[in-house]
């Protein structure tokens, strides 16, 4: 079985590292900073294989060069990435498959956050490691690519089964959360999921991971087909693209 660790550092950033126990190969997610990272591989007695980025944002690989230089790993990232990664060294495109010991996830190209972004999905662990695709109730912002990007890349994700494992890069549940009942205020189970959510943080603990299920009961961003949602916001019977589009245009002024 994939030993997940996850390490929340800087403000709300979640870094995930990955142990394949037989093997004894490991792999680091988004590494945001080294320092985290070295000190549980000390502490563990672990080597790192390989550090995974989803995306070139500083918050995503700051810790790439001295990792590298500290362990000796493969960096692994969006072939169209390679200019943007500190360390880059192996580029991979949608449908590729990478190994951690007898464990392998599939590289799904997400554009949308940003023009490159990829996310790596474990299917027979059941895990998917988004970086800022998706989040807990919400999505990333578009930076570089368009709202009909993004939308296409969720339809990828939300066709996951639903017992997937969602672990996202930030710790952004409350105000996804906060904004999500502004549009679709009676969803029961959306209700009940903020009071759990509020009392995980106020007890600092994470709200992640999620599970695709999850999202299709509460995420705004998965809910484009919701006849409540769409009478909401004005764009009953519009295309699905385009209430995908007003729901990103309202949370990025929420």
């Amino acid at each position: 079985m994939l030993t997940v660790l996850q390490l929340p550092v800087l403000n709300d950033n979640y870094i995930y590292l990955l142990h394949d126990p037989v093997s004894a190969e490991t792999a680091v997610v988004d590494p945001a900073v080294a320092q985290p990272v070295l000190d549980i591989l000390e502490q563990k007695g672990w080597r790192l294989t390989y550090i995974l980025n989803t995306h070139h944002h500083s918050d995503h690989v700051g810790g790439n060069s001295e990792l590298k230089q500290k362990t000796g790993c493969t960096v692994i990232a969006a072939l169209s990435d390679q200019p943007r990664i500190p360390g880059f060294d192996r580029g991979v495109v949608d449908g590729d498959v990478i190994t951690l010991g007898r464990h392998s996830a599939k590289v799904i190209s997400t554009p949308g956050h940003t023009s490159g972004h990829i996310v790596y999905h474990f299917a027979d662990d059941n895990l998917l490691f988004c970086g800022d695709t998706l989040f807990v109730m919400g999505c990333g912002r578009l930076f570089e690519g368009t709202a009909e990007q993004m939308w296409q890349s969720l339809q990828k994700l939300k066709a996951l089964p639903e017992s997937t494992q969602l672990y996202c890069a930030h710790e952004y549940s409350q105000a996804n959360g906060r904004f999500a009942l502004t549009v679709e205020p009676d969803n029961r189970q959306l209700q009940q999921r903020m009071e759990m959510i509020n009392q995980l943080r106020a007890q600092h603990l994470p709200t992640v991971p999620s599970t695709i299920e999850q999202e299709l009961a509460t995420n705004p961003f998965f809910r484009e087909d919701s006849s409540a949602l769409q009478k909401t916001i004005h764009k009953i019977n519009n295309r699905p693209v385009d209430v995908f589009t007003e729901i990103r245009l309202l949370k990025d002024r929420f």
